[in-house]
């Protein structure tokens, strides 16, 4: 497609290889984001640049999932070379970080965990892991539909045998495998960011805000205690394997103060030091935490939600409370089903 049917409203972000831009299809009238990517020369290409961009389109041409970015438009130039995906208001890191105008409720975060781990079963169902699970790379547009984007690091998995990169994931959401230089891995690794997304939202703070992989370690140590053969088995073989003579400063009940006991089962499930012990995202799922109340908030309860959306949700939820009158036989579960369906 040509550049020219998509015109830019403003400059989103700037990287050290890309700058992200608001635009509009000229053909529809959709608001999209413009992924402006710089290409590189041949030194430079050694970084990985050139080949993670071209790791991501192919990665995203793969998936279609609505908890997953989606890939509208790919555009080739001389230099450059421009993503165009869907628009996106906020993300989650600004909705932790914004405690003087932004509230988050229990009901909002098992929503939101709900729309990640769907994304994620999708991705992990088709052989993909995403390696950067952070709150960052969680994006919310208007009508509250969470998406997971940047898929740079991502790859495949699933041959036998395969080596892969311990350099992944942004240190904090970091699992324990990785700091000690695992070369073959698998969807672990994203449930570890899960576990450590899922707590920042609770707290609205990093829970593990390592300075360096040692101190990661260290921060991980002081709430789960020291991996060992009883607790891993074969940690010990790891590359970069080290023991940790610690006693636990805390543990997963005085971190997370505020959490329910089938919140604290699934974050302790995210954070098994055995990643073949960890949950995965389609038994996450199905785990008492998502069968309680609250029962997850409709979307658009979700923050910064439109008042478009918020007033078609309501009417909605009137429809269905008078059909509920009329009938008095539906469970609250039963409730909340239908009325996402009837939202959609």
């Amino acid at each position: 497609m040509s550049a020219k049917r998509y015109e830019k409203i403003k400059h989103l972000g700037e990287g050290q290889f890309a700058n992200v831009y608001q635009a509009r299809d000229t053909l529809n009238n959709d608001i999209v984001a413009i992924k402006k990517i710089k290409l590189v020369g041949r030194n430079e290409m050694k970084d990985g640049v050139d080949r993670s961009a071209i790791r991501e389109i192919k990665l995203l041409r793969e998936i279609e999932h609505e908890n997953v970015i989606t890939l509208r438009d790919v555009i080739g130039g001389k230099n450059t070379i421009q993503i165009v995906m869907d628009f996106m208001e906020t993300d989650l890191e600004r909705l932790i970080v914004d405690r003087q105008n932004t509230i988050i409720s229990t009901a909002q975060i098992k929503n939101m965990t709900i729309q990640l781990l769907l994304g994620l079963e999708h991705l992990h169902t088709h052989w993909i892991l995403h390696r950067d699970l952070k709150p960052n790379n969680l994006l919310l547009n208007s009508a509250g539909r969470l998406k997971i984007t940047d898929f740079g690091l991502a790859r495949f998995f699933g041959s036998p045998g395969r080596e892969y990169s311990h350099l992944v994931v942004t240190r904090w959401y970091r699992a324990p495998e990785l700091l000690f230089g695992a070369r073959s891995y698998s969807t672990g690794i994203d449930i570890w960011a899960v576990g450590c997304i899922i707590g920042e939202l609770l707290l609205r703070n990093p829970v593990f805000p390592g300075e360096g992989d040692i101190d990661q370690l260290v921060k991980i140590c002081n709430v789960l205690g020291a991996p060992t053969e009883d607790n891993w088995t074969d940690v010990t073989k790891l590359p970069n394997y080290m023991p940790f003579n610690v006693e636990p400063a805390f543990n997963l009940r005085t971190v997370f103060s505020a959490a329910s006991n089938d919140m604290l089962e699934l974050i302790s499930s995210c954070f098994k030091y055995d990643p073949k012990e960890r949950c995965t995202a389609t038994s996450a799922l199905e785990m008492e935490y998502f069968k309680s109340e609250p029962f997850p908030c409709h979307d658009s309860e979700l923050p910064g939600v439109s008042n478009v959306e918020k007033i078609t949700a309501n009417a909605n939820r009137k429809r269905l409370r008078e059909v509920d009158d009329e009938s008095g036989i539906r469970s609250k579960a039963v409730r909340k089903l239908d009325f996402d369906a009837l939202a959609d």
